[in-house]
């Protein structure tokens, strides 16, 4: 099976270069899957219900979120039926949404998501790690699913590279988000999971994260409460990680970081 995960789409230029690219990239790389990161998708904080169907029409299978996925309130309603938008799994009971998913591609193999988010420097939820322990527990790759993809939605880098650890032989693929900068870390760990402490994101890379460099330099330099933050609308970058996974055992037979577009060095995997 071929995956692509691609990271956080910030604001109106990254929702563009993922829609503007993406149907040619399910070509081109004969993707069987595909995760999008829409937290930051509304102007750079939360995503919409009409953001949501664009991706999923423009050829996402799933969508994952993050600490931004309430920022828009409508969505509270809109995750409750839309089963492909995952906000984070260890929110606590009674939160809308899921924060895991079984699915199928085109070929009716079935692919587990699962989406935790970090806790170190971050909002104090449950426990990730039990979180996906309990999930992994009921489904076994290569027996029960043909993958499974963890997006860790954390900040520290230590929290995600122990996620990937943790799940090492177990999952397919675990990636980072949030961070919003690609690290230069993809690697197959030894149990045979695709990993990367962060995809980076999907968006303007001559800003502050995705963010207009003026107004987030002045948060730093003048400390003043505030000042808004807007998402920088310049060419963008689309930034993911793709792994193949071998059909018997649903584990990473190569993986490659993705980089298309805007000011970053373009780096993508052989064609199929």
């Amino acid at each position: 099976m071929r995956i692509l995960y691609c990271g956080d789409v910030v604001g109106k230029s990254g929702r563009r270069v993922v829609l503007d690219n993406l149907p040619r990239l399910r070509a081109e790389l004969a993707l069987d899957f595909v995760i999008v990161n829409g937290e930051n998708a509304a102007h750079g904080f939360g995503i919409t219900e009409g953001m949501c169907d664009a991706f999923l029409n423009g050829g996402a299978d799933v969508l994952t979120t993050g600490n931004h996925v309430w920022d828009r309130r409508e969505i509270m309603n809109y995750i409750e039926g839309q089963p492909r938008l995952l906000r984070p799994i260890n929110y606590p009971e009674g939160t809308p949404g899921k924060g895991w998913g079984l699915y199928e591609d085109a070929k009716g193999r079935r692919v587990l998501v699962v989406h935790p988010m970090g806790r170190l420097f971050m909002d104090p939820l449950d426990d990730p790690f039990a979180a996906v322990e309990r999930v992994l527990a009921t489904c076994r790759l290569g027996k029960d699913v043909a993958a499974i993809v963890v997006d860790i939605h954390a900040e520290a880098t230590s929290e995600k590279m122990a996620m990937g650890h943790v799940c090492d032989g177990r999952a397919s693929m675990v990636v980072g988000s949030h961070s919003h900068v690609p690290t230069a870390d993809a690697q197959i760990l030894p149990g045979g999971t695709a990993f990367q402490t962060d995809a980076g994101m999907c968006g303007d890379y001559d800003s502050v994260i995705g963010m207009v460099k003026d107004g987030a330099i002045a948060r730093f330099v003048s400390k003043m409460p505030g000042i808004r933050l807007a998402p920088a609308e310049g060419e963008a970058t689309l930034c993911g990680l793709f792994a193949e996974t071998d059909d018997a055992t649903g584990l990473a037979v190569s993986v490659c970081p993705v980089r298309l577009g805007g000011r970053l060095r373009p780096v993508l995997p052989e064609r199929a």
